[in-house]
């Protein structure tokens, strides 16, 4: 009985091999080096938040001993907590509102035939290129001197049940993929409009909801200009965006402090989009199928 025996790669095996890897590194060189160009920076922020006063900014790349109490310190400034507080409020209600009041509108647009869609559909894309710096002037008015509602988030807060162009867009080129037999289906069973939109195109239209969510959370979240018109005078009603730059101005000199504090307003956007994306992702692709 004979025991095989392993041949020897031949030269054009190798070669052959040799060849896939070359096109592999090619390949993903690039991706590669994007990844690294946007991980290196949170990378740094989050090692530097775990060193000593003394070592921070110095050329140590790593934390000699690693200080976890630095975030305890963070919490424990005044004020940050209620920032955080102030910021999940903000983010979180202003989502839902641009959710419940952008879904029905982008219905309208995409599955209705009516006298002046696409005039409509002109305006929504109108406000859309409109910067908000131009009409902050007249809006701090109405709600400075009308309402008296400056030193408070409900400014910013409350236009959001109003709907937002970008929302309304996302969603209306969403739902146009929604072949037009199943909300025609749903009508002929007796089911009404409101009825057909909630129990046929919002489950059908989740990809789309989500991403529209998680763009409305992330802006919110990350918002600083509004909170510096309306709220600035309040350090009550200061998000975290907003109260991040008061902090570092207090602790200009403790970058171990400040990194930490950047990391912690960084922590929900990122776990957001992690255990998100993949609708996101889904959300964002299909809204340019068909226009």
């Amino acid at each position: 009985m004979t025991t095989p025996t392993a041949t020897a790669p031949t030269p054009a095996g190798r070669r052959a091999r040799r060849k896939a890897l070359l096109h592999w590194i090619a390949v993903h060189a690039l991706g590669v080096a994007a990844a690294l160009f946007f991980v290196l920076p949170f990378v740094f922020v989050l090692l530097t938040s775990l060193m000593s006063d003394q070592q921070a900014l110095t050329r140590d790349l790593t934390p000699d001993s690693w200080h976890w109490e630095n975030y305890v310190r963070v919490f424990e400034t005044e004020g940050f907590l209620t920032w955080w507080r102030n910021s999940l409020l903000y983010a979180g209600l202003g989502t839902v509102l641009v959710v419940v009041s952008s879904v029905p509108v982008a219905y309208a647009l995409a599955k209705f035939r009516f006298r002046g869609r696409h005039l409509s559909m002109l305006l929504v894309i109108a406000m859309m290129m409109l910067p908000p710096q131009v009409v902050i002037i007249p809006m701090y008015l109405f709600w400075a001197k009308q309402m008296d509602l400056s030193g408070t988030l409900w400014p910013l807060i409350v236009p959001m049940a109003f709907g937002d162009a970008f929302a309304v867009f996302l969603l209306r080129q969403f739902l146009l993929t929604i072949p037009d037999e199943y909300v025609e289906a749903a009508r002929i069973d007796g089911c009404g409009e409101l009825r057909t939109l909630l129990k046929v195109v919002v489950p059908m239209a989740r990809p789309g909801i989500a991403a529209v969510a998680l763009f409305q959370f992330f802006y919110c979240w990350n918002d600083y200009f509004g909170p510096q018109i309306y709220a600035s005078e309040n350090p009550g009603a200061w998000t975290l965006s907003y109260g991040l730059e008061s902090f570092k101005g207090a602790h200009h000199t403790d970058w171990n402090l400040t990194m930490a504090a950047t990391v912690l307003v960084m922590a929900p956007v990122i776990l957001v989009f992690f255990f998100a994306q993949k609708a996101f992702v889904e959300g964002v692709t299909l809204t340019g199928v068909k226009g």
